[in-house]
């Protein structure tokens, strides 16, 4: 459909894609538990199980693996089936996980479920519901992918407090057991309320909307998606030092857990906000001009960690970092589909997705073991560094080998 018709068909653009954008977030709120939930039990999971830091690392290591290949393989059955029943299905997964981790009897078994389950489930409200929202946005389709991003935040936000709490009254298993409740009584129901079929999917694949601008580059689609790749593993290494291990540094500080987790809430609620203005700079310069400006300010938000380990200091330079690097995943998702096919979106941006959460399960247990070795996190923030200057070189080699990105219209 074409002009009016559009917007009365609720096609590309419309009222109701705009309302389906705001369910997508809130699944996305939801289902971030899966995602963030160990981050905060970690302490509480090192003490039970008399582990040292490196192996109480280990099931946020399983999650992010889990929530990684949860990205690659969903997001196959998103291009070929649609988003709902793969989202249902996951979310049944999901909260059954939480429910049978809170019965954990070692680490080990703690860590198998957090990553076959936790993770995997949780994966179905993040990468595969990006490349959905995509299809449904054209002009505004920047800021309608980071905003479906954000309910990842909006998790990491607003989950640590509410297990925090949880934890308080009836530790973490108990909290787990709320978890867990909660997704399946919430994510499985409202799962089918995406059951309408995307626009290029409504006639057995052929496009019934204009096909939306896209941006060309003398790179292979290949070649592409694997710097894409190489850059998402490098700028989530270096994502995680902070993100994974805010609270326990807090803990060695001496500040405690709930300190912890109010800078974990308080980094990410500024990521909420960074993928927000990352979305609408994307719908004005591009992706990947984005990309770099979120990749150069992270690097410089990791340097301010090294000199400033005062509590004030720490809700400061955790709100920086917070703002710095929010819409850089997200940003990935728009390069895809700027530059790919709309067709292969769900694998495509699966698999830059899933480099992305491998870097984090990578950093989370590469800053745990350095951990280890030094008894400090100073040296842990220097790798993150590190990891962040191959992810800048990255992206500047996309954008030097591409040139100035050029938009094709529809009529082109």
């Amino acid at each position: 459909m074409q002009g009016s018709g559009t917007h009365d068909t609720g096609g590309v653009d419309s009222g109701y894609a705009w309302a389906r954008l705001g369910l997508s977030m809130f699944l996305a709120t939801i289902g971030g538990a899966g995602m963030w939930s160990v981050v905060v039990v970690l302490p509480a999971v090192e003490r039970e199980f008399g582990v040292d830091r490196a192996d109480a690392s280990l099931p946020y290591t399983a999650t992010m693996i889990g929530f990684a290949l949860g990205n690659l393989f969903i997001g196959r059955f998103v291009d070929r089936l649609g988003v709902m029943v793969p989202l249902a299905l996951a979310s049944v997964l999901l909260g059954s996980g939480f429910l049978l981790a809170s019965q954990a009897s070692s680490i080990w078994i703690f860590t198998v479920l957090q990553g076959a389950m936790i993770g995997f489930g949780s994966a179905a409200t993040f990468g595969p519901l990006l490349a959905d929202v995509s299809h449904w946005f054209s002009k505004r389709r920047g800021l309608a992918v980071s905003a479906t991003a954000s309910g990842n935040y909006f998790a990491g936000a607003i989950w640590p407090l509410v297990l925090q709490a949880a934890m308080t009254e009836y530790g973490w298993r108990g909290a787990y057991i709320l978890a867990g409740c909660v997704c399946l009584a919430v994510l499985v129901p409202m799962a089918f309320l995406l059951r309408r079929p995307a626009p290029h999917m409504a006639t057995g694949g052929r496009h019934v909307e204009p096909p939306p601008p896209v941006r060309t580059t003398p790179l292979s689609p290949g070649a592409l998606q694997f710097l894409l790749i190489l850059a998402g593993l490098g700028c989530c290494v270096a994502m995680s030092m902070p993100q994974v291990h805010i609270v326990a540094y807090c803990v060695d500080l001496g500040y405690g857990v709930a300190r912890g987790a109010e800078m974990l809430s308080l980094m990410l609620a500024g990521g909420i906000a960074s993928r927000l203005i990352s979305g609408v700079l994307a719908d004005k310069i591009g992706g990947l001009p984005t990309l770099l400006i979120g990749a150069v300010l992270q690097c410089l938000a990791l340097f301010l960690y090294i000199p400033y380990d005062g509590l004030a200091s720490l809700y400061m330079v955790s709100l920086i970092f917070g703002l710095s690097q929010g819409g850089i995943v997200s940003s990935y998702a728009i390069v895809v589909r700027e530059y790919l096919p709309a067709r292969e979106a769900g694998r495509r941006v699966g698999a830059v997705i899933t480099a992305t959460i491998v870097g984090m399960a990578l950093g989370g247990w590469m800053s745990g073991w350095i951990y280890d070795l030094t008894a400090s996190y100073q040296a842990a923030f220097l790798n993150g560094i590190g990891w962040n200057m191959v992810n800048i070189a990255v992206i500047v080699l996309i954008l030097v080998k591409s040139g100035r990105p050029r938009r094709l219209t529809a009529a082109a």
